[in-house]
């Protein structure tokens, strides 16, 4: 019986102990919490910046990366967007081939010139394509010239703005014919022989009159610009604005009319 008297008290001894001590341990927790707060604040500091760091790291290089993405996806619009002004231009060109009966080269355009002194064009068909001197050349549009040189694999054509050029032509509302040759800008031409009291006028269309069979007749060489009467002139000065792309075509339709003829017979019309 003393004996677990005694163990009470001690029991009860620890317990008033530990109470004791739970309520210092508190206390100094909560003296300590500030020096705790001191002490990890600047841990927590620097892992909050090299978060930070890192966070900004990253979004930056995902932002290098979006423009770059970005820059691809313009690129590619802007390929697709020439290849959807390409397509057009050839369907215009096919449409237009409807025109004619004779058998038609579709050619791209190498390189131009339209200097002064010269005017022409160079093609990727050839002699192997059945291209021959004389042959007419016309875009979507209108008239453009007439090759000039045959060569295995391309040719050289001469445009209707060289003044070494000639093409029979008619106004389209009277009937009046007349030829257009060369003029001083490069996609003008203007026409000879016209009487200073001709049935022409300005926003006239000239077309091809068929004349010398190089070119289908009705077909659209420009619309009448400018008619000049310069005083003691016996014909008129008319000045054409060219409804084919002269100076900058891109695609071309060769008209195979006659192959068979003499190359010095075709020609003729170009000298």
């Amino acid at each position: 019986m003393a004996t677990c008297a005694v163990l009470s008290f001690l029991l009860m001894s620890i317990d008033h102990s530990q109470l004791h001590l739970r309520s210092i341990r508190a206390a100094l927790s909560v003296l300590i919490y500030p020096l705790e707060i001191a002490v990890n604040a600047p841990i927590r500091g620097v892992a909050y910046v090299a978060e930070q760091v890192q966070s900004r790291g990253a979004l930056l290089e995902k932002n290098q990366q979006l423009r770059e993405d970005n820059l691809v996806l313009r690129h590619r619009a802007l390929r697709f967007k020439a290849l959807e002004q390409e397509n057009s231009r050839l369907r215009e060109l096919l449409d237009s081939s409807a025109v004619f009966d004779e058998r038609v080269i579709v050619a791209d355009v190498l390189a131009i010139e339209t200097a002064p002194s010269s005017r022409q064009i160079v093609v990727n068909k050839g002699t192997r394509q059945g291209v021959f001197v004389g042959q007419a050349v016309v875009d979507a549009y209108g008239v453009v010239g007439q090759i000039s040189h045959a060569g295995l694999f391309s040719s050289t054509a001469l445009l209707i703005t060289d003044q070494r050029h000639a093409l029979p032509v008619a106004v389209n509302r009277s009937g009046l014919r007349a030829v257009a040759s060369g003029g001083p800008a490069p996609e003008q031409v203007r026409l000879a022989f016209i009487a200073g009291n001709a049935d022409i006028r300005i926003g006239d269309l000239i077309v091809t009159s068929g004349l010398g069979g190089r070119f289908p007749a009705g077909y659209p060489v420009g619309l009448v610009v400018d008619i000049a009467q310069p005083e003691g002139a016996a014909f008129a000065e008319v000045t054409v604005e060219t409804a084919g792309n002269v100076s900058h075509a891109r695609e071309v339709l060769l008209i195979g009319v006659d192959a068979q003829a003499p190359q010095d017979e075709r020609y003729s019309a170009a000298r």
